[in-house]
């Protein structure tokens, strides 16, 4: 049974090992420049969940609440990632809904993320829950620090 759970800051190790799992899946390994300390300093931006099977860590979600102009308040699910192992074995769902579930609670007009193109099985969980997918849009970056 999957039990998920606010992520707290004692979870930072194990997140960061996560996110940096995330990464290599995406192949962009070298992209990760978080630290334990940075988190430890930006805590209060971290929200989340972790999803544990068993007492050991299959996952987690993370998000943050942007401003649209043309929609108003939205949700933002900046990572959805499971361990290959745990994978199609309802912990996205688990995970997915409770980022939904916040969305709902703080009246958010819609939940809006990314999926990699290539990721054709997350981009059909996605679709299976009623997203729509687009490629309006390019992603765009600009280092400030």
């Amino acid at each position: 049974m999957t039990k998920i759970r606010p992520i707290e800051q004692n979870d930072f190790p194990a997140l960061l090992e996560l996110i940096r799992e995330f990464s290599k899946f995406e192949n962009t390994y070298g992209a990760v420049t978080n630290s334990i300390e940075q988190m430890n300093q930006e805590a209060e931006h971290i929200q989340g969940f972790i999803a544990e099977v068993n007492n050991e860590i299959a996952g987690y979600s993370t998000y943050y609440f942007p401003y649209h102009t043309w929609v108003g308040k939205c949700i933002h699910m900046d990572d959805l990632f499971i361990r290959e192992k745990y994978r199609g074995k309802g912990v996205g769902k688990v995970l997915f809904e409770a980022v939904v579930e916040i969305g709902k609670k703080e009246d958010c007009e819609r939940l809006r993320w990314q999926v990699s193109d290539w990721n054709e099985e997350a981009q059909a969980f996605y679709k299976s829950r009623g997203a729509e997918i687009t490629n309006k849009e390019f992603d765009c970056s600009l280092k400030l620090r």
